[in-house]
């Protein structure tokens, strides 16, 4: 009897899962190709830099959100849109909510994480998170919901004032207007913390330019449904809002803080600068759900960037193991950061380059362009942008 081919199952189909899957699909297998099996619970990839311009109108769905079947059709990778209820890592085999068990000979953990709302009484009921297409399909909602009320103003509190809710807050900003009214809550004495110091100042003027006051070294006591307790030096002040939104901290999936191999307090899985789970060189662990060093010795960042850089070498790895093959060290390559600052409005800083404004906007948007994760969506999207211009001033003529 012949022997079946090895199957490497990924779990989660983000940055880190989906490019490492199609990384696989492209390496050179000598004798016969391993099943490659992804799954998510979501039908679409997201490609979550770009989120934000869903809010704003400047971009649409499927340019950021291009379904699985489409961007593997051509790959030979399964994909499955399911839920993991359990990983046995004795057996090597992951069961699926619905019942299917998927037995692994390579597994890779790549799930991403989850956004806490239970750090303060009310967010999860009156809180709207941002990580998901569905966070914005919601937020889109509420968004309608408000600009079509009589309220002269529309009030807005963003909890966070790291990359996520400073690029929130101007995207808003600039959809809202002259309605908007919008304070950025931080518990630390600056916005953006980790930010390279040419970013920061790009973004505290994108803010001051929208009018957003900044609420710095103060802590969300409780969420109402249409207020805001704040506490600033012990004093706190009860604050009418019509939309909270979160944008603080990542967890773990309770799937993975639950399997019976080295963790750090927060629940990341410890791994190897080969991406490997300790104890466990059959799986792989990348992204958000990963405490990781590299080959230098620096902690790799949970961030897109990353995951993406990840993703390589968790494939040469996998096929290196599967080939008898010595594997990789992965190395980390910070190669700058880039902002989204409000609509056609942006911030880069990296590899000796710092541009602000609409060139910066344009290299950003080019960026991503180059990192879409298959050559046909991005020419369609590619073309889409080089053409979308032309065919807005044809309906306006």
């Amino acid at each position: 009897m012949s022997q079946q081919p090895a199957r490497i199952c990924i779990l989660g189909g983000g940055f880190g899962g989906l490019y490492t899957a199609l990384r696989l699909s492209q390496l050179p297998w000598e004798s016969e190709k391993p099943e490659i099996v992804l799954i998510d619970r979501s039908d679409r990839f997201l490609f979550s830099p770009l989120l934000y311009e869903l809010l704003t109108g400047e971009l649409q769905t499927w340019e950021i959100a291009p379904p699985f079947i489409e961007l593997l059709a051509s790959t030979g990778i399964r994909f499955c849109q399911g839920e993991a209820a359990e990983i046995d890592i004795y057996e090597q085999r992951v069961r699926l909510q619905d019942g299917i068990e998927i037995p692994y000979d390579r597994l890779v953990l790549a799930l991403g994480g989850e956004t806490p709302l239970d750090m303060v009484p009310g967010a999860s009921s009156y809180a709207f998170p941002f990580r998901t297409l569905a966070d914005a399909y919601r937020m889109e909602e509420q968004l309608r919901l408000l600009e079509a009320s009589p309220a002269d103003k529309i009030r807005v509190a963003i909890v966070g004032a790291g990359y996520s809710g400073v690029e929130l807050a101007c995207k808003l900003a600039d959809r809202l207007g002259e309605r908007g009214r919008f304070r950025l809550v931080e518990l630390s004495d600056q916005i953006l913390r980790t930010s390279p110091e040419f970013n920061r100042e790009a973004a505290t003027k994108a803010l001051e330019k929208r009018g957003i006051w900044l609420d710095l070294e103060t802590k969300v006591e409780s969420i109402e449904p249409n207020a805001i307790a704040l506490e600033y030096k012990n004093q706190v002040d009860i604050i009418p809002v019509d939309l909270v939104v979160w944008t603080i901290g990542t967890r773990v999936a309770p799937i993975v803080r639950s399997l019976p191999v080295k963790q750090n307090q927060r629940g990341q899985l410890t791994a190897t600068s080969t991406l490997q789970v300790i104890d466990r060189p059959e799986i792989f662990a990348l992204g958000d759900l990963a405490e990781c060093r590299d080959a230098a010795g620096q902690q790799v960042p949970g961030t897109a960037q990353a995951a993406v850089q990840q993703a390589d070498y968790a494939a040469w790895n996998i096929w290196a193991s599967l080939t008898h093959r010595p594997l990789l060290p992965f190395r980390y390559q910070n190669l700058g950061e880039m902002m989204t600052l409000g609509i056609d409005n942006a911030t880069l800083a990296g590899l000796g380059i710092k541009l602000e404004g609409s060139l910066a906007a344009i290299a950003r948007r080019l960026a991503y362009l180059y990192r879409l994760p298959t050559l046909e969506h991005q020419i369609k999207v590619g073309i889409n942008w080089i053409t979308r211009p032309f065919l807005q001033g044809l309906e306006e003529s």
